[in-house]
């Protein structure tokens, strides 16, 4: 089964961390060549690239939205929604559809479905191809039980990126599964 590198690197985040935030950022080797490297900023900071330093999420901080963007994002595939939700809402471009598949991820995540999808429908409506937000709002079609609604969303992914893109396997798999359980 083809894993999104979103969920593999989700997956190593988790196992490489306990608390805080977790940012891999470029080092350069004596060599010239780069090598990652993993920051972990505490609970409610934030790494920002341009400081090169954890700095307390809040608004007034200046940290741009692709920082707020990683952050949350990593937080919510980290499982710690509140916290996703909280550093994403810090974003100044509130219709970037990254930031609304992660406000809908994350609040799709705890249990606040509806609202979730509203997320996912506006990051729909911003970018129709952007494929990660089609399969997560597929999911979601799947827990309200509305299997045709994730079908239509797996057809979408299908004609934007093909059956051998990783959304397309993710939610087939999704849907099999959910059929598989009503048998």
């Amino acid at each position: 089964m083809a894993l999104s590198l979103a969920r593999i690197s989700a997956t190593a985040l988790a196992a490489s961390m306990m608390i805080g935030w977790v940012a891999t950022v470029p080092s350069y080797a004596a060599g010239g060549g780069t090598t990652n490297t993993t920051v972990t900023c505490k609970k409610g900071k934030v790494f920002d690239r341009k400081k090169k330093k954890c700095v307390k999420a809040k608004k007034s901080s200046g940290l741009s939205d692709e920082n707020l963007f990683e952050a949350g994002r990593n937080l919510a595939y980290l499982g710690r929604y509140d916290e996703a939700l909280n550093v994403l809402h810090l974003a100044d471009n509130k219709s970037d559809p990254r930031i609304l598949n992660f406000l809908g991820y994350s609040t799709r995540k705890l249990g606040r479905i509806e609202e979730g999808l509203g997320y996912y429908q506006a990051a729909v409506k911003a970018d129709p191809d952007y494929t990660l937000v089609r399969e997560y709002m597929g999911e979601a079609f799947l827990q309200l039980g509305q299997v045709d609604k994730a079908r239509e969303q797996l057809n979408e992914i299908a004609n934007r990126c093909g059956t051998n893109c990783a959304e397309y396997a993710m939610l087939e798999t999704e849907i099999n599964k959910y059929v598989a359980r009503l048998n």
